[in-house]
């Protein structure tokens, strides 16, 4: 189990360019599978799950060529259906949770889909009744081993229905999406999620010949088509990685440039961090985040906490709640975190109190924050990432520290950040992987 070493206190400075898009990433590169040709996509970033699911593709049977660092080219030309019955599909695909996205595609294109149960982050309760339901809506039959943990759905012919989800759940979205496209007639999905990553994968799909409307809006209208052919792709760049530089230039007193963020995709995200009393400047396409000594959150109309919480696109991701909560620790003021969509994910705040962050947990969803304001520094430990938002998190609380602290099992950050601690190394930061 690797480590990172982390020497704390000191100001970064420098530009930093974004990854693509870990979470558009895991929904894009399924689709090939949706098509006999050629797939070029580009922009896709270097980390662990992604490679788990370029490394599960091969396996299946699809060709992928590396045309240069970050663009490949995908041929889903023969697929092994066999495979997917295997005990290496089974220990691989169940390492991963954006396994589930190759059931849509494998079942439109091939009436199959298989999976067995996905692995990813233990911050709560993740089901997948939205997939497997609205397979059934358009025509399928699924089916669930308890006793092996397996599911397969099955359909010789897909039929266009209304479907109104019961969440506006991104990668049940997705999936359903990548299954209707193929149906026969026309699919009405209705509360569907209307994330850019979600829009990224709709227009991804119309380049390929697809009929889907209502892009960006969470009602969309798909006209079943009988093929599919290539296109070319390039991913976003990473609105997490992003929302998280924002918080690492703020407590460590930084001033950082993030290149090419695409502003028009970022939603709220700068506003909410502006909430808490950071400088951000745009200019161009690039973000500006000044070095500032004092932040101060701001507190609603009629005097009352501030409160920030998650919610479904347009609303704020909740891949960046554990980001603004370690932010606002040495902001001056206070703030009420509420994570509605998953009951695990601040049960990481014990490591922020043994550093000296002032934060009461309220329940499994609330945790208030009462900022330092630079009174006091934070002191470094040692402690274990839980998932990979909340490692961030951590990092950027050892980075902000006073002394040396060390995160165990930094596999989990590695699997959503590509090369942070070089990267940010380079801006004057001193992280050293060990063990």
């Amino acid at each position: 189990m690797a480590s990172f070493e982390i020497h704390g206190g000191k100001p970064l400075k420098g530009e930093l360019i974004p990854q693509g898009a870990k979470n558009e990433a895991l929904q894009v590169l399924c689709a090939p599978l949706l098509t006999a040709e050629k797939i070029t996509i580009s922009n896709i970033p270097d980390i662990v799950d992604v490679n788990k699911l370029i490394g599960l593709l091969q396996r299946m049977g699809v060709k992928i060529e590396k045309v240069e660092k970050g663009t490949y080219i995908f041929q889903a030309k023969e697929v092994n259906l066999e495979y997917l019955q295997s005990e290496d599909f089974k220990n691989r695909a169940s390492s991963l949770r954006g396994s589930v996205m190759i059931v849509g595609p494998l079942l439109a294109r091939f009436g199959v889909g298989y999976l067995p149960k996905p692995g990813g982050d233990k911050i709560g309760r993740r089901r997948l009744d939205t997939h497997f339901v609205g397979f059934e809506k358009l025509g399928a039959k699924f089916n669930y081993n308890p006793g092996e943990h397996f599911y397969s759905v099955e359909a010789k012919n897909l039929a266009g229905t209304y479907l109104h989800l019961d969440e506006a759940s991104v990668t049940g979205t997705a999936n359903v999406v990548m299954a209707a496209v193929m149906a026969k007639g026309e699919t009405v999905i209705y509360n569907a999620a209307c994330e850019p990553y979600l829009q990224q994968l709709c227009r991804m799909l119309n380049s390929m010949g697809a009929k889907i409307e209502g892009i960006g809006s969470n009602r969309l209208t798909i006209q079943g088509v009988k093929k599919l052919g290539g296109c070319y792709h390039r991913i976003l760049p990473d609105m997490i990685e992003i929302g998280s530089f924002i918080g690492l230039a703020a407590m460590t007193q930084s001033e950082i440039t993030i290149k090419d963020v695409s502003w028009e995709n970022l939603g709220i995200i700068p506003d909410i961090f502006k909430r808490l009393g950071i400088k951000i400047e745009k200019k161009g396409d690039d973000m500006f985040i000044p070095k500032q000594k004092r932040y101060e959150i701001e507190s609603f109309i009629d005097g009352s906490i501030m409160t920030i919480a998650d919610a479904p696109w347009p609303g704020f991701t909740p891949d960046l709640l554990s980001i603004v909560l370690v932010t606002a620790i040495q902001a001056k003021g206070a703030v009420l975190i509420h994570q509605k969509m998953f009951e695990s994910r601040l049960f990481f705040v014990d490591k922020l109190i043994d550093m000296g962050a002032q934060i009461i947990l309220c329940d499994p969803h609330r945790a208030t924050v009462i900022g330092l304001d630079r009174k006091h520094d934070l002191k470094g430990i040692q402690m274990t990432s839980p998932d990979i938002r909340a490692g961030v998190s951590l990092l950027i609380a050892a980075l902000s520290a006073k002394g040396t602290s060390i995160i165990h099992n930094i596999e989990q950050i590695d699997r959503g950040y590509q090369d942070i601690d070089i990267r940010l190394n380079n801006l004057g930061a001193d992280i050293r992987r060990i063990g």
